[in-house]
């Protein structure tokens, strides 16, 4: 091994290996439960900054900690066209040919300009280790996405979602287009409705009741019951009467059966829910799939039975009668099975609410079908869904994708104004589709077609991109297996256009949210607290601080931004936060740096000082895995992690394996809550304070002394540190991919055993029965504290002329002993059994050996004395400063006599104050 990390060279070939090997893509066959994030589609408009990097450096920690955690982790890529955005910037760089080249002309060479600006991006990702299924890449404008925007529009248009008018909108002057407002729709049925539902042909049946009996056990008759949701009966599991209601009183404790599976189902009574004035006063309760009934179940006890796979369809709980069919399907032919059996009632209109688009997005959250972290942001949420209006889609621009309508112009009304009677706008999936329409229209007259010249509002189609990077609208494997995903990761900024939106295509338009959870991390800033933005020219490129970039690059930079000259000015003394430029950090420093940003608040100020602090941490991690490598040698043969015996073991190295439990539990318990900076913050304490300060330290002596007297501690501390090496690098892997791969790779290989190839493949640690020792961590505290007191009372120099602090504490020889043979007090600590010596032996490591063989008692005497004189240090620092603020004060009252009562009552205040300090110094003198 070199003997310096090198970011450059470790992180060189890493990810092509990687990608080649199959490691990123996921199995839509796959059995193992899936974990899908579609990474929000950077806009194509130069390059990623900071604030890009932020997501993908936690997106890639959430998906390789699931694909260690036995998931079917799919990380989705794409970019994003971004209307607005994208067409500022390409004029910019196009101005000087936009009005030589034409409209056409003109969208072709910003598609052009796209394919470069998208190149830059994706190098990007690669080198941050961005673990993405590069297979399944998307493009918001591609040929399958603009065939899904049509569908999408057209399906919208058809049930009056989408619809043409005139409205006041917001309107740009400048860029002379409107801006987004947004979309609500709530629906209130009055009585039997037929509706168009996505994924379905035919109309399906709302607002209306049906009735069906069950046959009672025993052939005691029949019980009837009604629903509005048929398809749930397949996972009743009890019907439920009132106790008073005389109708039912001979039935309490008896059963009906299930027609379908011969299930019995109990008559049970409950006078919370049932109320015997509604309906028949009998209910059917399926505990899995309602609400109400789920308290039933609670209440009674009662079997809990899904009949719903995740994509809407009848799973086998239903029976194989009904097994695979969508639940619309399925609610039909339920009721069909029922009339054959001769227990189908009546259908009656039933007065009911139904929620769509922006109210269903609203209940989502309401009801935690989709989960905000943090939880704050709800509240804004519900606020904005609550006072929506409805949302202009369409933009005035060139670069987008062009609204599919066509307005017919008939051969007799040529002059007519394009747009001037809505009744000749045909909406249509392609233009040869919109001519069939007109001809079934106008049939036997001529006409000619001409299409919107608008484009779609950049959020219509971001809205899309969840699922149409899935297959949608086609029924594919993707979409069965990986829709609804499982994370949207963003910034909270979006959280009212993007996610909103999204939320709404997800349920209009596939029936079901587009994500179970989002989580929304911080904005990033830079060094003065203003947010990151490219029109401002103050963003970090991450590959400028990856690969390092000088002052003068620097500056380089911001010139081909093509800024404002205004804004250029001001960016460039902003440049003055960089005036040695940026060192060169690698992709995990910064990884790691930016992770352990992700608390839960609102901004974070970037500063690339604990970027730079990071990287040399990456050099404390090389550093230990070339003194294991020494320590190992040639022929090592590492134990299974799980066959490792504490029992036997130094009680440092049982420590270590109680720290690397609580260390593990604390890293997932992080993790899955999504508090990312906590999760990072346990995993380098760990390694930091606890493996490299004490447990390497403190098994040295073990490689350096005899090798007889210790040789099996010699055994347990070297396979203690494969254990906490190897498991150390796979807890770390998430937040650090190529330095952990790099150095896994480097550790020996366990004879016949079933490894890895990849560390990003290995099983991600979790909690290991056994190696959890109370009692030796609390040991082990104590004499660090011991340690720590010390150094923190010794001199900060060899020529500081002041009385060493430790000089009043009682037993100041013991503590100079200590104090002087403090380096190896852990290490000495750590053996099972230390021989009683002669108080005369002058050697070093005997002197301190008897000293902590006195064993925990000296600790606790001596930290008891340690911690009185840190509070007399702590006391007589409030004591000069109270003397400088009296001094102060009688100055002032010399000088002002006006201010001579307010300064007397400080100064009473004060002398309360040091007589209290007195007090407490007589009793640790006492004491």
């Amino acid at each position: 091994m070199a003997k310096q990390y090198s970011p450059t060279m470790v992180e060189k070939s890493w990810y092509a290996w990687w990608e080649s090997s199959g490691y990123f893509q996921a199995d839509s066959a796959s059995r193992k439960p899936p974990f899908v994030i579609v990474l929000p589609p950077p806009n194509v408009t130069g390059a990623l900054h900071m604030g890009h990097a932020l997501t993908v450096v936690i997106e890639d920690a959430m998906i390789r900690w699931r694909r260690m955690s036995g998931y079917n982790a799919l990380w989705v890529p794409g970019l994003h066209y971004a209307g607005i955005t994208t067409q500022v910037v390409g004029e910019r760089e196009l101005v000087d040919i936009r009005n030589d080249i034409g409209h056409k002309a003109f969208v072709s060479e910003i598609f052009k300009w796209k394919e470069r600006s998208g190149g830059t991006i994706s190098n990007q990702l690669c080198r941050l280790g961005a673990s993405l299924d590069w297979s399944r890449e998307g493009f918001t404008m591609d040929e399958q996405r603009s065939s899904a925007a049509n569908e999408a529009f057209a399906r919208l248009h058809k049930e009056g979602l989408i619809y043409r008018d005139y409205r006041l909108v917001n309107w740009d002057c400048t860029l002379l287009t409107s801006i987004s407002d947004t979309e609500v729709e709530h629906i209130h049925l009055k009585e039997e409705t037929m509706l168009q539902i996505p994924g379905y042909s035919a109309p399906v049946q709302f607002g209306v009741s049906i009735s069906f009996a069950y046959p009672l056990e025993g052939g005691l008759g029949e019980v009837v019951v009604a629903t509005n949701r048929i398809e749930t009966m397949l996972g009743d599991t009890a019907v439920a009467v009132h106790p008073e209601d005389k109708r039912y009183m001979h039935l309490h404790g008896r059963y009906a059966v299930h027609p379908f599976n011969g299930r019995r189902l109990k008559i049970i009574c409950d006078a919370e829910l049932v109320d015997p004035t509604l309906g028949t006063g009998a209910f059917k309760i399926t505990p899995a799939h309602d609400p109400n009934d789920f308290k039933v179940g609670k209440r009674h006890n009662l079997p809990f039975i899904s009949i719903f796979t995740d994509d809407g369809k009848i799973n086998s709980n239903g029976g194989a009668q009904f097994e695979g069919m969508p639940r619309f399907t399925a609610r039909v032919c339920i009721i069909e099975a029922l009339k054959a059996k001769g227990l189908y009632k009546d259908t009656k209109s039933n007065e009911m609410n139904l929620g769509v688009c922006s109210r269903s997005a609203l209940d989502s959250v309401r009801f935690k079908k989709i989960e905000i972290i943090p939880q704050h942001y709800e509240q804004e949420w519900n606020r904005w869904l609550e006072n929506m209006h409805d949302w202009c889609v369409s933009r005035q621009l060139c670069w987008g994708h062009r609204v599919p309508a066509w307005y017919v112009t008939l051969e007799d009304d040529q002059e007519k104004i394009l747009g001037s009677d809505n009744d000749r706008w045909i909406v249509a999936r392609n233009e040869c589709m919109a001519r069939l329409e007109a001809q079934k229209k106008y049939p036997g007259r001529k006409f000619e077609l001409h299409q919107d010249p608008d484009v779609l509002d950049t959020w219509f189609l971001s809205s899309l991109f969840a699922f149409t990077v899935l297959g949608w609208p086609h029924d594919t494997a993707d979409l069965h297996s990986f829709y609804p995903t499982s994370v949207l990761e963003t910034g909270h900024d979006v959280l009212l256009f993007r996610i909103a939106q999204m939320v709404m295509m997800g349920l209009q338009l596939c029936g079901d949210v587009p994500f179970q959870k989002v989580y929304l991390h911080p904005i990033v800033c830079d060094m003065r607290g203003q947010k990151m933005c490219k029109s401002l020219g103050n963003v970090l490129d991450p590959l400028e601080v990856i690969n390092g970039m000088t002052h003068e690059g620097l500056l380089k930079c911001l010139r081909e931004c093509n800024l404002d000259p205004y804004v250029l000015k001001i960016v460039k003394a902003k440049m003055k936060d960089y005036p040695y430029g940026i060192a060169e950090c690698g992709a995990d420093a910064l990884r790691f740096a930016l992770i352990s940003y992700a608390s839960q608040s609102d901004r974070i100020k970037f500063d690339i000082n604990r970027v730079v602090g990071y990287r040399r941490w990456c050099n404390k991690l090389w550093n230990a895995i070339r003194f294991a490598m020494g320590k190992f040698g040639d022929h090592y043969n590492p134990p299974a992690t799980a066959t490792v015996d504490v029992s036997l073991m130094p009680p440092v190295c049982k420590w270590i394996l109680s720290t690397l439990n609580e260390a593990t539990a604390k890293i997932i318990t992080a993790l899955e809550a999504y508090r990312f900076s906590d999760a990072t913050s346990a995993v380098y304490f760990w390694w930091q304070y606890q493996l490299c300060d004490v447990f390497i330290e403190a098994i040295k002596p073990y490689f350096s002394n005899d090798p007889q007297e210790f040789e099996s501690a010699r055994a347990a501390s070297r396979d203690t540190l494969w254990v906490c090496l190897d498991t150390g690098l796979r807890l770390l892997h998430p937040f650090m991919p190529y330095i952990t791969e790099e150095l896994w790779q480097r550790l020996p290989q366990p004879k016949d055993s079933c490894r890895h190839d990849s560390i990003m493949i290995s099983d991600y640690p979790s909690v290991v029965e056994g190696w959890t020792t109370d009692n030796h961590e609390n040991e082990m505290y104590i004499v660090l504290d011991a340690v720590n007191k010390i150094r923190s009372l010794k001199p900060p120099s060899e020529t500081h002329k002041r009385r060493p602090a430790f000089a009043h504490c009682r037993g100041q020889e013991m503590i100079s002993t200590i104090l002087r043979y403090q380096s190896i007090i852990v290490s000495l600590s750590s053996i099972s059994s230390v021989k009683v010596l002669k108080e005369n032996d002058e050697t070093p490591a005997n002197c301190a050996a008897a000293v902590v063989n006195k064993n925990l008692s000296v600790y606790l005497e001596l930290k008891g004395a340690l911690n009185a004189e840190v509070e007399r240090q702590r006391l007589r620092k409030k004591r000069n400063k109270i003397q400088k603020v009296q001094y102060a004060l009688t100055r002032k009252m010399h000088a002002a006599g006006y201010l001579r009562e307010a300064c007397q009552s400080v100064q009473e205040k004060d002398m309360r104050e040091l007589m209290a300090i007195s007090e407490t110094e007589e009793k640790l003198d006492d004491n």
